[in-house]
């Protein structure tokens, strides 16, 4: 006779992101409806001519966080990373863990590409004796999840999840799957992005994938507007500490929610463009649910992906409608992306803070700059303003994490 699986909780949220330099801050901001978004002013927008001259950047320098020597040594993704999870960890009360049932699970898109191109510039124009001895560490993707696993000790595996904009939520998915399986009690759990440099900026806007609103950054994502023309970059981390149940009461934690479930999926459609039917989307979300153990009814809102493109919106609309039908109708639709931008990896583990958020306090964050609602999108979009969620009993929502090659990722959290 087989065992119940372990009921995985959250103890502990930490980020750092375009609206604050705290999970908290961050949170806050959103539900005040804040823009993140602002004019870029490095030298090199003009030096390279950009076409697109806006981003929405971190709030709070890390340097003004970190000691010199971590700057040095680490990429800034590796650098939001362990922002995040510093915050996260003293969140959960720093629990005590033996280091053989500590993971990490840290997830990014793009990893250190500002070492990497710093490094070619460098060989490039100075040859190979000034390539900066670390450069090879710095720019792993896998490096975040190594500098969180050497900050606290966690030696129950360091785990990488690379699914483009879906990374930080698949990692979270992951660490669920960790501590399910009895190979860990806690996991660090969740994604890091820093891609504002002119390569990542440039490529995506010969993809015509970045709103082109030079004269406006503040209201340029708008998801669900009829004139929505892109999405905005994004950077920072965000990092859940996940733990089973039986662990965090037996040393008193608070517990903020419950991650009650995972779907995965895949496309297979096109690399870069979403199944136009919502089929992959649809079924990782059904997964999520299924995972739950809920049912569409129990749903009662969704942190969309909703990243303020003319294609992906309708695409996750249709998905889900495919999934949920009519039942649809009474989930309260959340796109925080119009404030914070696109974070790429780190945007599901922003997004999985901000729906644990929403269970714990009960209200879904607004969705901001919609001026005229696209009329094929008949979801129930929260606009403009905050909207509480119900006051009493049980809240299940989910968290939409989508990306490049055809990933899917959605997570189901609740209240206990």
């Amino acid at each position: 006779m087989t065992s119940p699986r372990p009921t995985v909780v959250v103890t502990g949220l930490g980020a750092t992101t375009p609206l604050g330099g705290t999970a908290e801050q961050s949170w806050q901001a959103a539900l005040a409806g804040t823009p993140g978004a602002s004019p870029l002013t490095s030298e090199w927008v003009e030096e390279f001519d950009l076409p697109i001259t806006f981003a929405a950047q971190l709030s709070t320098p890390v340097d003004e966080v970190l000691k010199k020597v971590e700057t040095k040594r680490l990429d800034p993704y590796a650098q939001y990373a362990l922002v995040a999870a510093r915050e996260a960890w003293e969140n959960a009360g720093a629990p005590e863990v033996e280091p053989e049932r500590l993971a990490s699970a840290v997830g990014t898109g793009i990893g250190g590409v500002q070492t990497l191109l710093t490094a070619w510039e460098a060989l490039r124009t100075k040859g190979p004796r000034r390539v900066y001895p670390l450069s090879i560490p710095m720019l792993m993707p896998n490096s975040a999840a190594g500098t969180v696993s050497l900050e606290f000790g966690a030696r129950a595996g360091a785990h990488t999840m690379v699914s483009a904009c879906s990374s930080g939520a698949e990692s979270i998915g992951y660490g669920l799957h960790l501590i399910r399986e009895g190979l860990a009690d806690v996991v660090i759990a969740g994604g890091s992005e820093a891609s504002i440099h002119p390569l990542p900026i440039a490529g995506f806007a010969a993809m015509q994938a970045l709103s082109k609103r030079n004269d406006s950054p503040q209201t340029a994502s708008r998801p669900y507007d009829t004139d929505r023309d892109g999405f905005v970059l994004g950077e920072g981390g965000a990092i859940l500490i996940l733990e089973s149940e039986e662990h965090a009461r037996a040393r008193g934690a608070n517990i903020i929610c419950e991650l009650a479930g995972v779907g995965v999926s895949a496309d297979s459609h096109h690399i870069a463009a979403p199944e136009p039917e919502g089929a992959g989307a649809s079924r990782a979300m059904l997964q999520a649910v299924e995972d739950a153990g809920a049912s569409a009814a129990d749903i009662c809102h969704i942190n969309a992906h909703a990243t303020s493109t003319p294609v992906g919106d309708v695409a996750e609309q249709a998905a889900i409608r495919r999934a949920f039908g009519d039942e649809a109708d009474h989930m309260a639709i959340s796109g925080t992306k119009s404030m914070t931008g696109h974070l790429l990896g780190a945007a599901g583990a922003l997004e999985a803070v901000f729906a644990a958020q929403a269970v714990r306090d009960r209200v879904a964050p607004p969705t901001i700059n919609i001026e005229n609602l696209d009329p094929e999108i008949t979801l129930d979009v929260v606009r403009d303003e905050r909207r509480a969620l119900p006051a009493e009993g049980q809240l299940t929502v989910l968290d939409n994490s989508f990306g490049f090659g055809g990933h899917n990722v959605a997570l189901a959290l609740r209240s206990l």
